[in-house]
Order: C-alpha cells, then sequence, then structure tokens
C-alpha cells in the first residue's frame, strides 16, 4: 500500500497552532493539505501523524470529527512515530509531507512515487537539491527502509526529521532528487510564520482552479509578483536548530566516553 503520512502539530515555536489556523471562511491549513493530497492518483490512504501530547487533542478531535485517519505518537522523536503509524496502517511505501504546505502540489507527489516505482531508489526526494518552491517537499522511501533508520538512527537531527538518517552518505542508501526544468526555489509558500500565512491566503484568493498546482501559482506570480513580496524577508531554518542540537548531543557522548 502506497500511503502519506503527514506530520502535523500544533506546538510550533515560530507560529503556534499554524496547522489549524483558517486559511480562507471554510478551510484550515491542515484541511488544504489532506484535499491537495487526496488529487494525488497514486496515494490508496492519507494519514495524520500527530502527538500524544495534550496540545494537540485539538487536532486529533478535528480529524476525528472529518473521519480522517489520526495516529498519536512521540512529540520529540518524530521518526518512531512515522515507524509507529506506518507499522500499524500497513504502509509498505511512505510518502512523507509535512502539515505546514498546505499547497502541496499532487503532481510534484504522483512524480516522486513514479521515479521511485521505476528506479531501485532508496528515497525519492525534491529536497537535497532545491529548484521547487518551498511548500512543495516531498518524500518517498519503503517501510523497509524506515525501518532500518528507525532502528539505526541516533542523532537528535535524524530522531526530529524522520531523514536525515538517510540523506546521510556514509550510510549507502541510493537516493534519487528530482528537479524542477529550472531553479524556482526563491518563491516560499510553506507556512511558518505569519507573512507565510497572509501569503498563502493571498495565492488561495487569487486562483479558483482546485486542487492549486505548482503551474497555477507560477502564472499568478507572473500577472502580480508583488503579491510574493510578502514573506520575502522569511528565511528557512528548522533544520539548522536541528545540527545544533547535534553538536550538543555529539560532545555529550564524547564526555561519556572519557569518564
Amino acid at each position: 500500500m502506497i500511503g502519506c503520512i503527514i506530520q502535523a502539530r500544533m506546538g510550533s515555536s515560530r507560529l503556534p497552532k499554524k496547522v489549524m489556523k483558517k486559511i480562507d471562511n471554510d478551510y484550515t491549513v491542515l484541511d488544504y493539505v489532506i484535499q491537495q493530497i487526496k488529487s494525488s492518483e497514486n496515494i490508496e490512504k492519507i494519514i495524520v501523524a500527530t502527538t500524544i501530547l495534550e496540545q494537540d487533542n485539538v487536532i486529533y478531535d478535528y480529524l476525528c470529527s472529518q473521519k480522517y485517519e489520526v495516529f498519536r505518537g512521540s512529540s520529540e522523536d518524530v521518526l518512531d512515530r512515522f515507524y509507529q503509524c506506518a507499522k500499524k496502517f500497513s504502509i509498505d511505501t511512505v510518502v512523507r509531507i509535512t502539515a505546514d504546505n498546505p499547497l502541496i502540489d499532487p503532481k510534484i507527489i504522483d512524480t516522486a512515487i513514479t521515479e521511485y516505482k521505476n528506479g531501485k531508489y532508496d528515497l525519492v526526494t525534491n529536497t537535497l537539491k532545491r529548484t521547487f518552491p518551498f511548500g512543495t517537499e516531498v518524500e518517498v522511501f519503503s517501510f523497509k527502509i524506515l525501518e532500518k533508520s528507525w532502528q539505526n538512527a541516533k542523532k537528535p537531527s535524524e530522531r526530529e526529521h524522520v531523514t536525515p538518517f538517510i540523506w546521510n552518505k556514509q550510510n549507502d542508501f541510493n537516493i534519487k532528487n528530482f528537479e524542477y526544468k529550472k531553479n524556482i526555489s526563491h518563491l516560499r509558500y510553506t507556512v511558518d510564520r505569519i507573512e507565510d500565512l497572509e501569503l498563502v491566503k493571498e495565492i488561495i484568493k487569487n486562483i479558483k482552479t482546485r486542487p492549486i498546482l505548482l503551474e497555477n501559482i507560477l502564472k499568478l506570480y507572473e500577472n502580480k509578483s508583488k503579491i510574493f513580496e510578502i514573506n520575502k524577508n522569511i528565511e528557512h531554518d528548522g533544520y539548522q536548530k536541528s545540527l545544533k542540537r547535534d553538536e550538543e548531543y555529539l560532545k555529550s557522548n564524547k564526555k561519556m566516553e572519557t569518564i
């Protein structure tokens, strides 16, 4: 089974409760993520993986009320959350999406899945060499590789971000990074700050077709580029914080070795 696991939580430090914030009169950020993914031609099941923290009860209760599949797991060890979720739902091929990407393009998802199915890859992604906009990230990998990562990953970044253990060249995985025909990674419509949310609201107001595809957004950019200046000063920094925690983890281990 090809299953999409969407990681979602309320506890973002930069924009708290962002996944449950309304984008329009009817739908939240998380609603848009799910609806966009539903247009994928390949995904057979969609599960939102949230945490067991009390603050995430609102996500769980909302998803249950909407009859969506939901799983609860570790708040810190996201790799474990993914592994336990995939195991519970018997997912063979995992598609990883984050809940802060309400304009994830189902065609990009299907491209990743097709590349994965047609090649002998451990992981297919569009994130390692960025040519796509921020907000279109997708990763596809097998349950077998997820399990291997779950068994062996030790660093904080490897546990928090799910796939860095696979990215690590020393671990010798076969990875395919697919690219857009030109570099448009200067565009950013992931939701990490209030400015990002305002941009997404404007994009949605100006594009009436559903699902919203990359080609629709590029056309809007061509005609109304001023809209995209809303979040032009925002930097993407989440992974860097995890790398700093890795440094602390490695220093701590070295100290333990000398005792």
